[in-house]
């Protein structure tokens, strides 16, 4: 029998919270995604002004870093025509992405869920979701 580890709803919660007070500091309205570690959707949000083409690709974000248990902007950075993993963007009905902005969360060296922003330019996503991730390690829920 396995024993799984996932955030939780709560644990959600603040992660979209932790993001939507980044991306308005920053003045970016964005779409924020979490899942859990299989890339099943926990929770989403969507600012006020936030791209309607931004919805999707935020969840397939958080969908990538959780099931392939590595950032984006890895494959971002390794998906070109010359690499092996070119042709991974077409895998899983299309949902992977390698637009950078989806980064796994690890917790004691075990993938627990990942987060997925889009509606910035690239850096401003891992930005955004990067400052989540801090703020929840820091603040961690009591629930």
């Amino acid at each position: 029998m396995l024993t799984v580890r996932r955030l939780s709803r709560a644990d959600a919660r603040v992660l979209i919270e932790a993001a939507l007070e980044r991306a308005a500091t920053i003045g970016v309205p964005m779409c924020v995604a979490v899942s859990d570690e299989s890339g099943v959707l926990i929770a989403f949000e969507r600012m006020d002004g936030g791209k309607v083409t931004s919805v999707s690709i935020a969840i397939d974000k958080a969908f990538t870093a959780a099931g392939a248990q590595a950032s984006t902007a890895f494959y971002a950075d390794e998906s070109n025509p010359a690499s092996p993993t070119w042709r991974i963007k077409g895998t899983n009905g299309g949902r992977f992405t390698t637009l950078r902005g989806g980064i796994p969360i690890d917790v004691d060296g075990q993938i627990v869920g990942a987060i997925g922003v889009s509606g910035g330019t690239g850096q401003q996503d891992v930005d955004v979701a990067e400052y989540a991730i801090r703020w929840l390690v820091e603040h961690p829920n009591e629930d």
